[in-house]
């Protein structure tokens, strides 16, 4: 299979994914067929259009306020990592396509001025599916298993982290699931920087700030015996493609000194109970009967507003900064918003009821 990095430079990252001619679907039609359970979201893929002015320039704005703090906490998770024996000398960085990969780049960067033996694969995980057997099969005889650590942005509620744990529960991949991410507000990864749920600006901007590559795809139509989950390669957009320029930023800002939530297994367990409260409580108050129609913090909230059809929007805090692009999504939707306490979370979006799903 031929190596792929996207609009990445080649030693980055190498994409374990298919690229290939995905046929799109409308969002409200895709919305229906997942929730009636027709089809797998994972076989379909909406268009990502461009940000308008206004919402780049919100990105933006975030990019400068934030890049300092995400450099010093990739800087924390380098450190970490290098002080575990596993990594100490060398380490393979198993990115979890695609909200991990732009955090997998930065790491990459990190580890490798700490003189350890770093590579960067990025591969397809799906809620439902498991992880890309194919992709990790690679990785093994390429790398081995012992020194990887499987990297993502952030936890939602952890359902990607339950889906790795169960992908490599049996041990046939010789992975352990470790799981390094950037925030962990739902407190179930192995290792993270903070607690806090904070704007991590490349969360928000989808392919053009992760290398132009869409969401993974996994249908028979598509994917064969043998070969890597799919994807597009959204080349189309190449000409407002941020990929290079959110790493240069974060890679050139100067660490934040300001103080942050930071992270201990101590703090995680109580994040964990908070997040299982938060969600049990908007699905009892709503008559939620699919925890997937909860979508908890900045990133998630925001995909769901680009991606699915959300009933509403709810915030901690309606003049934060950290949430200026999401009220300027809702706005142009007609999507209500409602500020309410959170717990962990700055925001959350309910997605709507289908038709006659549930």
């Amino acid at each position: 299979m031929t190596p792929f990095h996207g609009s990445y430079a080649p030693e980055d990252v190498t994409f374990l994914l298919k690229p290939a001619a995905v046929a799109l679907t409308e969002v409200a039609e895709k919305e229906a067929l997942i929730q009636s359970g027709a089809r797998h979201y994972s076989e379909m893929l909406s268009e990502e259009r461009l940000p308008d002015t206004r919402y780049l320039a919100l990105y933006e704005a975030a990019l400068a306020r934030n890049a300092g703090r995400l450099k010093r906490d990739v800087a924390a998770l380098a450190d970490a990592i290098t002080a575990r024996p596993e990594t100490a000398r060398s380490c393979t960085i198993v990115s979890l396509a695609r909200a991990g990969t732009p955090i997998g780049v930065l790491l990459r960067g990190e580890l490798a001025e700490r003189g350890i033996d770093v590579a960067h694969y990025s591969v397809s995980i799906i809620r439902g599916r498991g992880i890309d057997r194919v992709a990790l099969a690679h990785i093994a005889a390429a790398r081995g298993t012992q020194d990887a650590v499987f990297v993502d942005g952030w936890t939602g509620k952890g359902a990607i982290t339950q889906e790795l744990e169960a992908s490599l529960a049996d041990g046939s991949t010789g992975f352990a699931p470790f799981l390094a991410v950037v925030a962990d507000p739902a407190g179930c990864a192995s290792l993270a920087a903070t607690s806090e749920d904070y704007l991590i600006p490349s969360g928000i901007l989808g392919a053009i700030a992760s290398g132009l590559v869409s969401r993974s795809v996994l249908s028979e139509a598509l994917v064969g015996e043998g070969e890597f989950h799919a994807c597009r390669h959204l080349t189309e957009h190449a000409h407002a493609d941020q990929t290079r320029a959110f790493i240069a930023a974060v890679a050139a800002a100067g660490p934040s000194g300001a103080a942050h939530p930071g992270w201990s297994a101590n703090i995680a367990a109580a994040s964990r109970t908070a997040c299982a409260a938060l969600v049990e409580g908007l699905m009892a108050e709503f008559a939620v009967t699919n925890v997937n129609r909860i979508k908890p913090g900045i990133a998630e909230a925001t995909r769901a507003v680009l991606r699915r059809v959300p009933e509403a929007v709810f915030v901690r805090d309606r003049d934060d900064a950290e949430l200026a692009h999401l009220l300027h999504l809702a706005a142009q939707s007609g999507i209500p918003v409602e500020q309410r306490e959170l717990g962990n979370y700055r925001a959350v979006t309910l997605i709507a009821q289908a038709g006659g799903a549930e």
